[in-house]
């Protein structure tokens, strides 16, 4: 994938820890990001379509209640108005058929959520910060 430097993140994750991590991490990278945060997929499309949200890329989790991030990847890949916003999984699955079939379905990206904050630091920098 083709990295982009985003200023507009939408974090779809049904774990309040992993928003506070995530959401850290951006700022110790670089100022200047907007960091939105929603832990289910139902409600996070539901605002993508009322156009309540606008972000430039969604961080996506797959393991979550009611919509999985794969049904959620399916359903903003099918709406016109939406399936231009990347999507990035952001998993703690690095099975490898998973990982396929996620591109498969339309994610620019998989990032297997690393073990250490500084890890994760190193693996979001790429996608926000133009001092790489």
């Amino acid at each position: 994938m083709k990295r982009t430097l985003y200023k507009n993140i939408l974090l779809i994750d049904d774990d309040e820890d992993d928003h506070e991590i995530f959401f850290s991490a951006v700022a110790d990278v670089t100022d200047g990001v907007t960091c939105t945060g929603i832990s289910d997929a139902t409600t996070a499309l539901q605002k993508l379509k009322d156009k309540e949200l606008n972000p430039e890329v969604i961080f996506l989790d797959l393991n979550m209640p009611v919509m999985s991030g794969q049904e959620f990847l399916i359903e903003i890949k099918k709406n016109q108005a939406l399936k231009h916003i990347p999507v990035i999984i952001y998993s703690t699955s690095s099975h490898l058929p998973t990982i396929k079939l996620t591109k498969e379905l339309g994610a620019a990206d998989f990032i297997t959520k690393p073990q250490k904050y500084e890890q994760l630091v190193k693996i979001l920098t790429p996608y926000i910060s133009a001092e790489n």
